[in-house]
């Protein structure tokens, strides 16, 4: 395939209030999957595997430790044009408001594309979970002479209420779009799909709020509207004034937007074939780490994810993904959990110092059981301590944990004493 001339942008989403606690200190695009990536290391992976290196990501929130990440892992050649920039929202003599919303965010960054030479700029969200060639993407746009297209999936009707719901004619131009609608207007918005989908009941298409868009047309669209979000007004508004191309995706995607879909997506990842398959040809970029390999003492491991420079004598672990730097100590269960590891090792000093105290050192203590939870970096969990969610529990967020969908979710840095019982 030709590689087109395009510019990427990945936005980082508003506050990720359904991702709480594990977007109170950080940004959603910035949140800890697999043990060793970031959310925004899937969008840029994707874009850089399809041979597309200009790439801006938007954020306003929390943003410091995406900026980190973002500056110590994604470095050109010299002799690159290549680059993955941050731009945080931020006054200007044209406007003093943060972004209200994905199209507004895209206005403001169109002073900064002036000064670069592109074609088309592809459109991605921060918290989404796929693999996709976008070369193919943009090959498909072309081929339909389409001044916009917009990647969809098929999805069944409980999902559909969550997202944007559009028809298409035979050609795979978009006649109509849809925002969320309430399932009593599902009815008329039945696509055709292949007949594996209609068998699990994926009968509507779903915008994956992935867009490309010809450069001029996009200009233009944002000088004649004030809507501030694509899905909601720009685009029902083009349907009948542009040519907009349904890209149909056929693999798999999955939205982390809330902790339930953030804690199933990380927790398939240990599936004999994962849907998601990090064991693939398609590479997902992070920053390199020069951490040691992991190390198990005695542990019973089944369908286990282990990141880099873990110290493990845990007695079982079953069903979870162990993130970088994690310590389990011994005797400890863990089950269905993803435990996101730290971001340093305690020396021994401090560890001496640490039990003179009679503190919880970081990671897992000896004795512990642990099921159905997430454990955000750098927890402090003691000896002979029991969480353990499950759907008999209410929400709720207390000083060091919260409950989401019967998960509980450890906060970061989180100190939990020896025998404390959660759940």
């Amino acid at each position: 395939m030709i590689k087109h001339n395009v510019i990427s942008v990945v936005l980082g989403g508003g506050k990720g209030t359904r991702l709480y606690p594990l977007t109170h200190q950080r940004s959603k695009p910035a949140v800890p999957i697999a043990g060793k990536y970031r959310l925004v290391d899937i969008p840029i992976s994707n874009c850089l595997n399809s041979g597309y290196n200009r790439i801006f990501v938007l954020t306003q929130y929390n943003s410091a430790s995406l900026n980190s990440h973002i500056k110590n892992t994604y470095n050109f050649s010299v002799f690159s044009k290549g680059f993955v920039d941050i731009l945080a929202a931020e006054q200007t003599h044209e406007g003093e408001k943060w972004y209200q919303g994905t199209a507004d965010a895209v206005r403001h960054l169109l002073r900064y594309l002036q000064h670069h030479d592109y074609e088309h700029l592809l459109i991605l969200s921060g918290d989404q979970l796929y693999q996709i060639d976008f070369q193919e993407m943009i090959e498909n746009h072309i081929a339909a002479e389409a001044e916009i297209s917009v990647a969809t999936i098929p999805v069944n009707a409980k999902d559909a209420t969550s997202f944007g719901i559009l028809k298409s004619d035979e050609e795979g131009n978009i006649t109509s779009f849809i925002e969320k609608p309430n399932s009593s207007l599902l009815p008329p918005w039945v696509s055709e799909v292949s007949e594996e989908m209609r068998t699990e009941g994926r009968i509507y298409l779903a915008s994956m709020g992935i867009y490309v868009f010809n450069k001029t047309v996009l200009k233009k669209i944002l000088a004649e509207s004030s809507g501030v979000d694509f899905g909601k007004e720009l685009l029902p508004e083009a349907i009948g004034n542009y040519r907009i191309h349904s890209y149909q995706y056929p693999g798999y995607w999955t939205d982390i937007g809330t902790i339930d879909s953030f804690f199933e997506a990380n927790i398939s990842l240990t599936d004999d074939i994962p849907k998601f398959n990090l064991f693939d040809k398609h590479t997902i970029f992070t920053r390199g780490r020069m951490l040691p390999p992991s190390k198990v003492s005695g542990t019973k491991l089944e369908k286990v994810v282990i990141a880099d420079g873990c110290i493990v004598a845990g007695e079982e672990i079953e069903r979870s993904v162990i993130g970088i730097r994690s310590r389990i100590g011994a005797g400890t269960v863990i089950k269905t959990t993803y435990m996101m590891g730290s971001d340093f090792y305690q020396t021994l000093e401090e560890i001496a110092h640490t039990n003179t105290q009679d503190s919880p050192l970081v990671g897992v203590g000896e004795n512990c059981y642990i099921e159905n939870a997430i454990l955000d970096k750098n927890c402090c969990i003691g000896n002979n301590v029991r969480i353990k969610g499950g759907a008999h529990l209410e929400d709720g967020d207390f000083d060091t944990h919260a409950i989401r969908d019967g998960i509980i979710v450890v906060k970061k840095r989180a100190v939990i004493p020896s025998g404390t019982e959660i759940g």
